[in-house]
């Protein structure tokens, strides 16, 4: 299978990322918590790469210390989603009846509600937190994973060797592990690096909101919101983690893009 340079371009983007985050002690260049009152508002510099903020802390080491968070945040999200997910599309779509019923009705009622407003308001009713911004995403998130899923499965049961592997007496479960599985993985593997990049975002819109992380973490959503009343006259605060959040979403938009062309899955 030939490589896409879409593909490319955006697993080297996330590679970077990942190795900024790993390596974020060592690139760091102050205590991304540290407070320099003499550094109040300093503009991009020597000694302040991206500049500091609004009490001196430097604004590159917490971009640097806030790739960890992001990365954390985006890859985490979206496993407990796409098991919950998998799980009720694959069932549905293998066995039909009134399995596939209850299911399609469930996503009926999900579906017409934007996905970000139910995930805020989940959060807003258990509290601001990752945790809890992980089981909004937990409650609402599966949707797409089981619609994908469903289809799969429902093309999946009725293949030769689907029909063979029956024929031969194997049992349901065996059948759905050994062989719906694995061959239903392409497309919800594509959507999970898209979702990726939406679990970020949304991450730290909620940071941005007060719902999130809460400051003085190092977190991107958290620091355009404490950077926001300065943007005027002390823009660095809030554009390089604005940045840094656009270059990781690209990165892995584009792996997403670049699979989906390589193994013909259409977007």
């Amino acid at each position: 299978m030939k490589l896409s340079p879409m593909f490319v371009c955006g697993a080297t983007l996330v590679a970077v990322w990942s190795l900024i985050a790993l390596a974020a002690p060592l690139l760091a260049t102050h205590d991304p918590y540290a407070i320099d009152f003499e550094a109040l508002l300093a503009p991009p510099s020597a000694d302040h790469w991206f500049g500091s903020d609004n009490v001196g802390r430097d604004t590159y080491s917490r971009v640097i210390y806030g790739s960890r968070l992001a990365l954390y945040i985006g890859l985490l999200g979206v496993i407990a989603p796409m098991i919950i997910g998998m799980t009720i599309g694959l069932l549905a779509g293998y066995f039909g009846g009134w399995v596939d019923t209850i299911a399609m009705r469930v996503l009926d009622i999900t579906v017409p509600f934007p996905f970000f407003v139910l995930v805020l308001s989940i959060v807003a009713v258990l509290g601001p937190g990752i945790e809890n911004y992980f089981i909004a995403l937990a409650l609402v998130g599966w949707v797409g994973y089981a619609r994908l899923a469903r289809a799969e499965a429902i093309v999946l049961r009725s293949s030769e060797f689907v029909l063979a592997a029956r024929t031969m007496g194997f049992s349901h479960p065996y059948i759905l592990f050994r062989h719906v599985l694995p061959n239903a993985m392409s497309p919800v593997v594509v959507y999970m690096m898209t979702d990726v990049t939406l679990v970020i975002l949304f991450g730290a819109a909620l940071g941005f909101l007060g719902m999130g992380v809460s400051p003085p973490a190092a977190e991107w959503g958290v620091m355009i919101a404490e950077g926001q009343i300065y943007i005027s006259s002390a823009w660095w605060i809030s554009f390089f983690p604005g940045l840094a959040m656009v270059l990781i979403g690209v990165g892995f938009a584009l792996m997403g893009d670049g699979l989906a062309k390589m193994l013909r899955i259409e977007r």
